[in-house]
């Protein structure tokens, strides 16, 4: 009998220092891209899940708490 177990990683908190930042801005901020180019092409795309949902919306203004998803890492607004 095979089992499979998964491990979830917990995410990485990121401290901001404002009320809240836009989705494209955070990649950039928490270096899961390389630029703001890539990072909107990425969420067009359907790429990047917020709070477990798909989010299209590059502007999508985060705030603490919001968790985001890309590529198999996760990040806390913190």
């Amino acid at each position: 009998m095979k089992v499979k177990v998964s491990v979830k990683k917990s995410a990485t908190p990121v401290s901001i220092h404002t009320e809240f930042i836009k989705l494209q801005d955070f990649l950039k901020f928490c270096d899961a891209v390389p630029s703001g180019g890539v990072a909107k092409m990425l969420v067009q795309d359907g790429a990047v899940l917020v709070n477990g949902e798909v989010c299209t919306m590059r502007g999508k203004k985060l705030h603490v708490g919001d968790t985001v998803t890309f590529d198999g890492n996760s990040w806390v607004v913190a």
